[in-house]
């Protein structure tokens, strides 16, 4: 167990999650971005299981078959597709996903950018969330517009890069009207820290 180190990946996570956020105006989702990982159906199986190279939940999954973490989480945090799953009402068809809001999706792309920071430290670079997103496989789960987004924004960043990328976000799909210097100010203030 090892709690210390579990506690400061999910503080060094979230504050690059808020960085991102706040660099495009989403400030309510970069302030409470995953806070269900301090409770303890999160927290205490996250510390058993840490490994502090990738997530704990993958440990938990490969120990136990599933992982009760990570279905507590998905099921409490929005920027996860897999809240978005529904049953349909139309017989025979299963689970189907439902379009999640752009400001979600925003948040989704924040996070898998984070993660990818977290776990890789020095050697990330701009298209492993691409690369990550690609070996998960979800295009069966997600809405065609939530995949769509999502993927054109992944390529994006690992083609043009962060700031490129966040720029878009704000201007055309967020519309956020927040000035141009200020919200450029919280990006370079947040990537420094």
């Amino acid at each position: 167990m090892n709690a210390i180190g579990h506690f400061k990946t999910i503080n060094e996570h979230r504050r690059l999650v808020r960085q991102g956020c706040f660099a495009v105006g989403l400030y309510y989702q970069g302030l409470t971005h995953d806070l269900s990982k301090y409770s303890p159906s999160e927290f205490l199986v996250g510390a058993k299981y840490y490994q502090g190279f990738r997530s704990p939940n993958n440990a938990e999954r490969e120990a136990t078959g599933y992982s009760s973490a990570w279905l507590h989480h998905k099921g409490r945090n929005r920027h996860h597709y897999e809240y978005w799953l529904d049953y349909s009402s139309e017989s025979g068809k299963g689970l189907i996903p439902a379009r999640m809001p752009d400001k979600y999706i925003i948040e989704m792309f924040m996070d898998r950018i984070a993660a990818s920071k977290t776990y890789n430290k020095g050697s990330y670079t701009d298209g492993m969330p691409l690369e990550y997103y690609r070996k998960g496989n979800p295009e069966k789960y997600m809405e065609e517009h939530t995949r769509k987004l999502l993927e054109y924004l992944l390529e994006m960043l690992a083609r043009e890069g962060e700031e490129a990328c966040f720029e878009f976000i704000r201007k055309r799909v967020l519309n956020k009207r927040i000035g141009t210097r200020i919200a450029q100010f919280i990006y370079e203030r947040y990537r420094k820290a």
